[in-house]
C-alpha cells in the first residue's frame, strides 16, 4: 500500500532457491489478472505457493497442494483470497451453466444461495461483493472440512487458515474471518 517495492536482488532469490524452497504461505487465489498474488504481497520467488482457480474454490486436486504445502513443505498459512468484482462469483450468482464452469460455479453457489437470503436476488456490485467474502469463508470450512490434514494441523496450532478479500479497485486487503 506504500506504493514501494520490497527490491529484492533477483540473483540472490535465484541462487537460494536453487537450494530448496520455503514458502511462508499458500495462498489459494482466484485466477483474475487483476489480482496478482505475488504483487499484491510484495512476494518473490520463493515467498509463497499459489494455487488459482476461478473463484478460489477447493477441490480436491488444489486440496491435496495445500496439504503438501503445509505439512511437507513447512508453510505457517494458507490465505483464501478472493476479489471484489469476481467474474465466477458473478456467473454463479446469474445461474451460468456451460461446460466446465458449470461443475466450478456449482462450488459456489452456496455462498450465491446465503449471500441472496440475506441481501436480496439483485445482482448489485455490493452484493457480489458480499457474496465473494461468503464464498471466501465457506472455502475455509471446505478446507478444514475436507482434509483431515488441515484441520489437524490447524487444530494443533501449526498452521493457520485465514481469509481475505482483495480489492480491486483500491489494491486493499479486507480481512474476513
Amino acid at each position: 500500500m506504500s506504493n514501494q517495492a520490497n527490491g529484492r536482488n533477483r540473483a540472490q532469490l535465484l541462487q537460494d532457491a536453487a537450494g530448496g524452497q520455503y514458502p511462508y504461505a499458500a495462498v489459494l487465489s482466484c485466477i483474475d489478472s487483476r489480482a496478482p498474488v505475488e504483487q499484491i504481497f510484495d512476494a518473490a520467488s520463493g515467498d509463497l505457493f499459489v494455487a488459482r482457480v476461478a473463484g478460489n474454490v477447493a477441490s480436491p486436486d488444489l486440496i491435496a497442494s495445500l496439504e503438501y504445502a503445509t505439512k511437507y513443505a513447512g508453510s505457517k498459512a494458507i490465505l483464501v483470497l478472493g476479489h471484489t468484482r469476481c467474474g465466477a462469483v458473478k456467473g454463479a450468482w446469474a445461474g451460468l451453466e456451460d461446460g466446465h464452469l458449470t461443475g466450478l460455479l456449482g462450488r459456489i453457489q452456496p455462498a450465491v444461495t446465503s449471500t441472496k437470503s440475506e441481501t436480496g436476488a439483485e445482482a448489485t456490485l455490493t452484493n457480489l461483493d458480499q457474496c465473494s467474502a461468503v464464498n471466501v469463508k465457506m472455502t475455509m470450512d471446505t478446507l478444514r472440512r475436507e482434509s483431515v490434514i488441515l484441520a489437524e494441523l490447524e487444530a494443533d496450532g501449526k498452521i493457520a487458515i485465514v481469509g481475505g478479500v482483495y480489492d480491486v479497485a483500491t489494491g486493499e486487503v479486507e480481512w474476513v474471518a
